[in-house]
């Protein structure tokens, strides 16, 4: 056998009755086909554990399986063009001479397969080139490697794995749309109304804003706000705020180009505050999601429950090695795209829920407060919907807590992870709890001691068992402050903190708030900041629990934490207006992070929380900007909420809802927060696609980006909160 190999162009696969075209320009493919920066984007099956050595992928294969796919290798997301030509080449050799198979193909049904060949390997590394046609156009392409059905186990080398063809550059030719970027759902009737245009033109521009007759009801000049930072563009704005007319079907309108269509109108955000909310029903864990509430296209199976060929979640074992008990920690919300269940993020998105609450009865927003605002099962039970949606989860908390030492176990989760896509009630991975840990403890104490301050008006018993796992769990952090929660993992999201000062301050502030108990106090020691708060730094909390809950603190603390909310929020308001689309989120190093849209929303909570406090109409304006923002004022004209604006997102990355590869699944639901920009581009589908981006611009609607792409509860949480204070206005 030669050292190269190659197909005969008799070999090479064609579409009937075409040529392979000529071009001049090819491309890489494959990310880390040399393995130099370990494993990822590679995988291999969970039978066929893999590992990088001396710069080589080398996997055990096993014996006794069947189809040539039961033990694999591969790397997915790999684009392919219709009619182009492909060339892999590979260097592999094996502990025993065996024929294996490779293909290029589609991931998901109906696997179309462009390359498929069988390569002979011996002991001796030897390259190996195929080159063929593809016949379908997809970026959801797959290279693999294919050992299944040895009747003996040997161990696969592989190395220096490269795909080069197709002409479109790596992440193709962006279409933007119109470069006048508008809030493509609409504008309060009384709020700001404006729009950024992309023009490299160093003087003003006329503007029309036409009806959907095109008649022009309004017209002015744009003004010159020059170079964005954050995306790269030169940009004008339109200020159209003087318009107070109602209606539907607007567009803006700057020489021959000409926005999207939106609405000016005055209940804009009751859809949404009601969707935002209804997405933590769709992602409810141990309970059947039933059409009644979502309607056919959504509804499945409960998930988790012990049913075959679920293992849990009624009975979950430890992580091996790390205890010698089972937890029944069925229910709570599947955390983001994929179905594990995590306590530092879900005690956030629970407080954020009890929150709205409590703001909306102390604001008189009684839709806030209403039964029957959302569909779901526990609507009509004289509770308001959202304490119903937001004690699903903290049941899940209680369930968290390992009755012997009052610690919280971390989160529960899959193995390993799970392929694309998994209907929950069909996830057959093994289950797992892992290690408590100190952030998780102080979380509980912090979600649950708010719990028994706002339940014991509905359900007394409830409350009680809230504030004593609270106690509990705060005595337990105090005699074990240092059990963190180590980084990395498999199957699951690590979550990982090591600093939890912040989770001790919150969870004091929530537990004086409850119980007055002056002990407390001493450790509400963190103070918000620009750098506002996120599952992983939640300090900035407790001045927000204090700002909410003058009453219940000495007056000079509540005097200091509303000075605090009052100062940060000044600060996003300036940031908002200096960047041409406008936004409070500005990182001070200049790159975004992941989940970027939540940092928006978490920043416009503050901007809402200082208007509670003063009624000062510039923080009013710009949350209702911040909304601009994420509903297509940006630098992609891209809406990051699912079902709201005409170039709305609709392939977050999801286990269930993912249309995208399987046209059976469903979209996202309406009122599901992408993650949105984010300059780490950790994923292959955004490693691929958006290298070199502007920060603003990191970010693709593509299921397999899950680094700029995915769902999570938290961020849905803050969506919810700012969507029930714009709609209250």
């Amino acid at each position: 056998m030669p050292a190269t190999l190659r197909l005969s162009a008799a070999c090479v696969l064609l579409l009937a009755g075409l040529a392979a075209p000529a071009h001049a320009d090819s491309y890489e493919r494959l990310l880390n086909g040399g393995f130099d920066s370990g494993r990822d984007p590679w995988w291999s099956s969970q039978n066929t554990p893999s590992r990088v050595e001396s710069g080589r992928l080398c996997a055990d294969v096993p014996a006794g399986t069947t189809n040539p796919w039961d033990s694999m290798i591969g790397q997915n997301d790999v684009p392919l063009e219709d009619g182009q030509s492909y060339t892999l080449r590979f260097t592999a050799s094996a502990s025993r001479d065996v024929t294996i198979r490779t293909t290029v193909q589609l991931a998901g049904p109906p696997h179309t397969t462009p390359l498929d060949q069988r390569p002979e390997l011996t002991a001796t590394p030897r390259t190996f080139e195929y080159t063929a046609t593809s016949n379908v156009s997809d970026s959801h392409g797959q290279v693999s490697f294919q050992m299944g059905g040895a009747t003996e186990p040997y161990t696969l080398c592989l190395d220096e794995i490269s795909l080069v063809g197709g002409v479109l550059p790596p992440g193709g030719v962006r279409d933007l749309g119109s470069p006048v970027r508008v809030n493509q759902h609409g504008y309060a009737t009384s709020g700001p109304k404006r729009a950024t245009i992309v023009d490299p033109g160093t003087r003003p521009l006329s503007w029309r804003l036409l009806d959907t007759r095109g008649a022009a009801v309004a017209q002015g000049r744009t003004r010159v706000h020059g170079a964005d930072a954050m995306s790269g563009d030169h940009v004008h704005v339109a200020d159209f705020s003087s318009v107070r007319k109602a209606g539907t079907g607007y567009t803006l309108a700057v020489g021959d180009q000409v926005s999207l269509p939106f609405d000016i109108g005055d209940d804009l955000y009751d859809d949404l505050r009601r969707d935002a909310l209804a997405y933590f029903y769709h992602n409810r864990s141990g309970i059947p999601i039933e059409a009644a509430y979502v309607g056919d296209a959504y509804a499945r199976p409960a998930g988790h429950l012990g049913v075959a060929p679920n293992q849990g979640d009624t009975r979950v074992p430890c992580l091996p090695g790390t205890c010698d008990h089972t937890l029944d920690v069925r229910g709570g919300w599947y955390d983001a795209g994929d179905h594990g269940k995590y306590v530092v993020n879900g005690a956030l998105a629970a407080w954020q829920l009890m929150d709205l609450y409590e703001r909306s009865r102390g604001q008189g927003d009684r839709e806030g407060t209403r039964d029957g605002l959302l569909r779901i099962p526990e609507a009509g039970n004289g509770v308001p919907d959202v304490l119903d949606e937001a004690r699903w989860e903290v049941e899940f908390l209680l369930r968290m807590q390992v009755p012997a030492s009052g610690l919280v176990h971390h989160k529960a989760h899959d193995a390993a992870w799970t392929g694309h896509p998994t209907i929950p009630h069909l996830d057959a991975q093994p289950r797992h709890l892992y290690p408590p840990s100190t952030a998780a403890t102080l979380n509980l104490a912090a979600a649950g001691a708010q719990c028994a301050r706002i339940w014991k008006v509905w359900d007394r018993a409830f409350a009680r068992r809230c504030l004593e796992a609270a106690e509990t769990a705060w005595r337990a952090a105090r005699a074990h402050p240092g059990l963190y929660a180590p980084p990395g993992g498999e199957g699951g999201g690590a979550y990982d903190d090591t600093d939890v000062s912040d989770e001790f301050s919150w969870a004091a502030a929530e537990l004086y708030a409850t119980t007055g108990k002056r002990s407390y106090l001493p450790f509400v020691t963190t103070k918000l900041t620009a750098d506002g708060f996120s599952w992983q730094s939640t300090g900035a909390l407790a001045d927000l629990t204090v700002a909410r809950l003058p009453g219940r603190f000495p007056a000079a603390m509540f005097a200091a934490a509303r000075k605090r909310v009052l100062s940060v929020a000044d600060g996003y308001v300036r940031d908002t207006y200096t960047q041409g689309y406008a936004n409070p989120y500005l990182p001070a190093d200049g790159k975004y992070v992941w989940g970027s849209a939540s940092a928006t929303t978490n920043s416009a909570v503050i901007m809402a929380t200082a208007y509670d406090l003063t009624r000062g109409r510039r923080y009013r304006e710009a949350v209702l900007e911040s909304m601009d923002y994420l509903l297509g004022r940006n630098a992609l004209n891209q809406s990051y909420i699912t079902g709201y604006g005409e170039r709305a997102g609709r392939n977050q990355h999801h286990r269930f809802w993912a249309h995208q590869i399987d046209a059976s699944l469903p979209i996202p639901a309406p009122g599901s927060l992408a993650g949105g920009p984010n300059s780490g581009l950790q994923d292959p589908v955004a490693q691929r696609n958006l290298a070199g981006c502007a920060p603003a611009k990191c970010y693709i609607d593509d299921i397999g980006s899950w680094s700029t792409n995915e769902v999570a509860i938290n961020w849905n949480s803050s969506l919810a909160w700012i969507a029930a204070f714009t709609d209250s206005l």
